[in-house]
């Protein structure tokens, strides 16, 4: 049943486009976006009484249950959020396919500024919003939402991870990654992992940005750091010794590598010009504002290392709450996120763009998997129990006896269709 609600655009098709994510999202109406998505599933949806807009993508499911943050943001509009919708989305099928997660990708966007919202009526509205795709998309913290978010999303259905009680800030483990396949693209690049000489420019100072500020003090490199939040530069300043620089400088610096930690979009045709690095590796989603600016990388002998490929250490260090991984366990899956990504380089050699290679690497697992998995097969039975299931959403303005229809099922028997079980 769909809850109350208006779905203003829906979305459920298995087709595929080569041009599908070329476009910027000015030039295209919402209907043309959707109909050029290779996605099986998205779902725009607004609800007047708490004043949400959302919108839901899922790419794939052919792994499993579709995976992926929920975000908030100020959108110019509604199609700058599903275009960036439609681009995370597909970004976390990758992640999970050349991370060996049983997992698809999904991404949800509420648009609105998180500075001035109810949030516990924004986000149990989103709640209501993710299950009534039951199962076949779950949720966590992204840009903009936090564990306390996610708890609100809990309150009306079990689709979501990023607890209190879960695995915790995702930030260690994201930098920690990022750290991974820095190392891996310096020893490609010049045979060797000493990074004392090498001056390091990072574009975000937020959680993952000090964290891998950290680890590359430790390592000895040079850092030269940005972020609008002055607070957060003095603090990795202060700290790690780096040298500020304005936000609108750091992308024409000299250095030697260039981790873009911030928001994504800032590979393109005005930034690419003024680059003077020689790899760019870092944990922001979608660095390339379209596939094409890696090319142009590529041409002109930057190494782009693909940012879902970097960034894996997040929904790797999840499954210690998703698969009931050890923290152990987690981090030796992210410390290997560095021969992934030698292999990918190996493979691409000279003549290819690396992120290329690694799309074609993800795209080929998607499609010759053969698996028919449930909505949470291997999902933790920790957090996603009977009795973490036997709750009752409580409708604004109604009794909770109303909702006693509303107790959910064990969602390990809870099936869902993937792209090839149609």
């Amino acid at each position: 049943m769909v809850p109350a609600g208006r779905v203003h655009y829906f979305l459920d098709q298995r087709v595929r486009k080569e041009n599908s994510m070329k476009n910027k999202p000015d030039t295209n109406s919402l209907c043309q976006i959707y109909a050029e998505a290779e996605h099986e599933k998205v779902v725009s949806w607004s609800d007047p009484v708490s004043d949400y807009r959302g919108v839901i993508a899922i790419h794939s499911t052919a792994l499993g249950p579709a995976v992926g943050g929920t975000r908030i943001w100020k959108y110019a509009s509604d199609e700058a959020a599903t275009f960036d919708a439609l681009r995370l989305s597909r970004a976390m099928s990758y992640k999970s396919a050349l991370a060996g997660l049983p997992f698809g990708g999904g991404k949800a966007i509420i648009v609105g500024n998180d500075s001035v919202i109810d949030r516990e009526k924004i986000f149990r509205t989103h709640g209501r919003f993710i299950d009534s795709l039951a199962g076949r998309f779950i949720t966590a913290q992204d840009v903009g939402t936090d564990p306390d978010d996610m708890e609100y999303v809990r309150m009306e259905t079990p689709y979501v991870a990023g607890l209190r009680t879960g695995a915790g800030d995702p930030s260690p483990m994201t930098a920690y990654g990022v750290f991974r396949a820095l190392q891996a693209s310096a020893i490609h690049r010049w045979h060797s992992l000493d990074l004392t000489k090498r001056t390091i420019a990072i574009q975000g100072c937020g959680k993952t940005g000090y964290l891998l500020a950290k680890m590359l003090y430790e390592a000895g490199a040079k850092l030269l750091v940005s972020d609008i939040d002055a607070a957060k530069v003095k603090n990795v300043v202060d700290d790690f010794g780096a040298t500020a620089v304005a936000p609108e400088q750091i992308l024409g610096v000299q250095a030697d590598i260039l981790p873009p930690c911030a928001l994504g979009g800032v590979i393109n045709d005005e930034t690419i010009p003024e680059l003077k690095v020689k790899i760019v590796v870092g944990s922001a989603n979608n660095q390339l504002l379209e596939d094409r600016h890696g090319d142009e990388l590529h041409d002109i002998g930057i190494m782009y290392v693909p940012d879902y490929l970097a960034n894996a250490g997040g929904i790797i260090g999840g499954c210690q709450e998703l698969l009931d991984w050890s923290r152990q366990e987690a981090k030796q899956r992210v410390h290997r996120i560095y021969d992934t990504l030698l292999s990918i380089l190996e493979s691409a050699g000279s003549g290819t763009p690396p992120f290329r290679v690694a799309n074609q690497f993800a795209e080929r697992k998607l499609l010759d998997h053969k698996a028919r998995p449930t909505a949470s097969e291997g999902l933790s039975k920790k957090y996603f129990s009977n009795d973490q299931l036997n709750y009752r959403p409580t409708v604004p303005n109604q009794p909770a006896s109303t909702n006693e229809h509303l107790t959910r099922p064990d969602i390990r028997s809870i099936p869902f269709k993937s792209r090839d079980n149609k």
